[in-house]
């Protein structure tokens, strides 16, 4: 596939993947913010309104 190429150990196993970002980043992207969702599920959840308090918050301090 043009833009991908793996990386293989001595065993000829794919262990890593490069990705041309100029021919594949835009759904780069897309796997990536799958990626941290995925990651982030198990967070607890912060309200819109709690979150601009927050910054708020910080923004007022500096």
């Amino acid at each position: 596939m043009k833009g991908i190429q793996f990386v293989v150990n001595d065993a000829g196993e794919k262990q890593a993947v490069l990705i041309d970002l100029t021919e594949w980043g835009e759904l780069w992207e897309d796997f990536y913010d799958l990626l941290v969702a995925h990651a982030r599920q198990d967070e607890e959840e912060v309200s819109w309104e709690e979150l601009k308090q927050e910054i708020e918050a910080e923004v007022n301090v500096k």
